[in-house]
């Protein structure tokens, strides 16, 4: 046997089918669905009762999304078309002004690619539902960082450098530094800052509902639902409702459309959850939020927690597994659960799901079949994974499949 030494920085490959380990690069291909697991799928389909979507923010997203199933989109967020390096000064521009009449005029500019974004997934999923969140993250990280504005402008201090470049960098550093927040997870996103910010979340309902309609008069059947994010009481939904609703009817009166759309919100925080009730008086749609959820319920910080003590919480037994990965059942689960059962007690049709990573994960998967939901949406690679787990799902609730004739070739 040789002996080979791999250094630092050396390339190597994992053909995890084979279980090999392979010095150097190897050339990789798209994974494809063989002929023989369509077939498997075909069956999973036949029994499962949960749908099955994909998070998807771009046209090339989607289109993974229907070759491997998904049956629409669960997530598509907005705030990631925002982050295109062409889009980018625009959106900086959004940002730093002053007022909203030059807030508006940077908006205009950003409208037509967030519009033509929306055509180009709207018709790669034609007739099936595209849940898209207004915007979430906070502003801040669309400007440059702090740490780095500070080292530059003192820098050029330093140097005594003067001018329109000092000034316009210093200009920058004053809005960051207003923008900063000790705990961004917690500070002016989602709902909120379409409260404070109206404009940015009446820009984006135009162009859905824009995009929409157009389709629309090209034959194009299209079912847009507008989630509003991080809801916790329901007068943030009732006032984003109650504004972004005249702006949809009015995209539908300039263009004499009939366009069905919806709006709902994302159940990520625990109060949410408690208060579902409340909250499905102006919301047609539930989508849980786990990844947040997990992180508010927890009080657990996930960017920290993976990296620095969650892997010893398992090795040490201080938890069974990863809740990040699965959906902890005592916990998160039962604030799921009860949030599916208030907000049906007053919206009997009320269309429940799921848009975090535990959308493919199959134990949480069955989770989502056991509490009711209508379904799961996960990245489009785990979306065969998730088909799989949610027939399992009914295997395991029904102790057998009754009719074998099914899954006849």
């Amino acid at each position: 046997m040789v002996d080979v030494v791999v250094k630092e920085g050396d390339y190597i490959s994992i053909d995890g089918g084979k279980g090999e380990v392979i010095l150097g690069q190897v050339k990789t291909i798209p994974p494809q669905l063989s002929p023989d697991f369509q077939i498997l799928l075909s069956w999973a389909d036949s029994i499962r009762k949960l749908g099955v979507r994909a998070n998807a923010d771009t046209p090339t997203d989607a289109m993974k999304a229907i070759e491997y199933g998904a049956e629409g989109i669960g997530l598509c967020r907005t705030e990631h078309m925002f982050m295109a390096v062409d889009r980018l000064p625009a959106v900086q521009e959004m940002i730093m002004a002053q007022n909203v009449v030059d807030r508006k005029k940077a908006l205009a500019k950003i409208e037509p690619m967030q519009k033509g974004d929306f055509i180009e997934i709207f018709k790669i999923m034609e007739g099936k539902p595209v849940t898209v969140r207004l915007i979430d993250p906070p502003l801040h990280e669309f400007l440059p960082k702090l740490e780095d504005l500070l080292v530059e402008v003192t820098t050029m201090r330093v140097k005594g450098e003067a001018g329109k470049k000092l000034e316009e960098k210093e200009k920058m550093l004053k809005i960051v530094r207003g923008l900063h927040e000790v705990n961004p997870m917690l500070g002016l996103r989602g709902c909120r800052l379409g409260i404070v910010y109206p404009e940015i979340v009446e820009m984006q309902v135009r162009a859905i509902m824009e995009a929409a309609c157009e389709l629309d008069q090209q034959g194009v059947k299209v079912l847009p639902e507008i989630m509003i994010p991080l809801v916790g009481h329901k007068n943030e939904i009732r006032l984003q409702k109650e504004l972004l609703e005249k702006v949809a009817q009015g995209v539908l009166e300039k263009y004499h459309s009939t366009v069905h759309y919806k709006f709902g919100t994302m159940i990520e925080i625990p109060r949410a959850a408690l208060v579902a009730d409340q909250i499905a008086e102006y919301a047609e749609f539930f989508s849980f939020g786990t990844n947040d959820l997990t992180q508010m319920t927890f009080g657990y910080s996930r960017d920290d927690a993976e990296g620095k003590f969650l892997f010893f919480y398992e090795e040490n037994g201080v938890l069974p597994e990863d809740p990040f990965q699965q959906i902890d059942q005592e916990g998160v689960g039962q604030l799921m659960r009860m949030g599916v059962e208030r907000g049906r007690s007053v919206r009997k049709d009320l269309k429940c799901g799921i848009c975090g990573e535990h959308g493919g994960d199959p134990k949480s998967v069955m989770f989502c079949h056991t509490i009711g939901l209508n379904y799961v949406s996960c990245s489009p690679f785990r979306v065969p994974l998730a088909r799989l787990a949610a027939a399992h799902a009914v295997i395991e609730e029904e102790g057998k499949v009754k009719d074998t004739a099914k899954f006849d070739k």
